[in-house]
């Protein structure tokens, strides 16, 4: 976090910049998210000559997001085929390269990320890899079973009223061990089931595990609005966006829900 954080605008919620609320179970690459479609979309505004933190961030944060993770999929899904560890790392080497780097004396300035991502701390989901970005880019909170615990939200309205990100993103993923544990009734120590007391309430028992890691996140997702009457007040007003979305570890590709 910047150590200019104005406590007093913070806590009154103020400077909010943003989109909308959506939801949907098509690929993130499809989701319309204007009257114009994705295709169209995301580059960023052209950097002046006096950079900022601001001066990398898109016209339209979910399309960035999509064609992130459009680019990230493709090299993980050659990287898969490849049989040599060389090879491997070869596929990988394309990422990170069509991105808007800062320098550091602007970073130094501050932060003003686009997106927020709510994920599971899981090792294989890192979000600034399956989403190709670029450092400042993404606010990330991270925590076992991508749960909205009291202090991923507060960080999250720090993002929104502070940081003016414009868009919340709810990420579950394919295998979480998080879910599974909940779904199970293996003793768990005292901390790890007050962890997964809040997923638990998400699930169904004839429901598969794929289902129940999607549950989980669109009920993440709504504890946000529940919870914070900041997040509430930015998406009513139509100045945030929060969608849901599923990362699968075998394709790289993260689809909406």
């Amino acid at each position: 976090m910047s150590s200019g954080l104005d406590r007093r605008s913070f806590l009154i919620g103020t400077s909010l910049t943003a989109l909308g609320l959506m939801g949907s179970s098509k690929p993130i690459s499809e989701e319309p998210t204007s009257d114009s479609d994705l295709d169209t979309a995301s580059i960023a505004s052209p950097v002046s000559n006096h950079e900022s933190p601001r001066s990398c961030r898109p016209v339209d944060p979910l399309s960035a997001l999509s064609e992130g993770n459009a680019r990230f999929a493709a090299a993980w899904q050659n990287k898969n085929s490849a049989l040599s560890a060389t090879a491997r790392a070869e596929a990988m080497s394309n990422l990170w390269i069509d991105n808007c780097y800062l320098p550091a004396a602007v970073l130094n300035q501050g932060q003003a990320p686009w997106a927020t991502i709510l994920c599971c701390a899981d090792s294989r989901v890192a979000p600034e890899w399956i989403f190709d970005a670029a450092p400042a880019d993404l606010f990330v909170i991270r925590s076992a079973g991508n749960t909205a615990f009291d202090e991923a939200v507060a960080s999250m309205e720090y993002a929104v009223s502070v940081l003016g990100t414009p868009l919340i993103m709810v990420m579950g993923h394919s295998g979480c061990g998080a879910v599974s544990a909940a779904r199970n009734s293996d003793p768990l120590t005292p901390l790890l089931e007050q962890l997964v007391t809040p997923i638990r309430a998400s699930l169904n028992d004839d429901e598969t595990l794929e289902a129940s890691i999607k549950a989980n996140a669109v009920q993440a997702a709504k504890r946000l609005t529940e919870r914070s009457t900041l997040l509430n007040a930015a998406v009513s007003a139509g100045n945030l966006k929060i969608v849901v979305s599923y990362f699968d570890i075998s394709s790289g590709s993260v689809s909406l829900i």
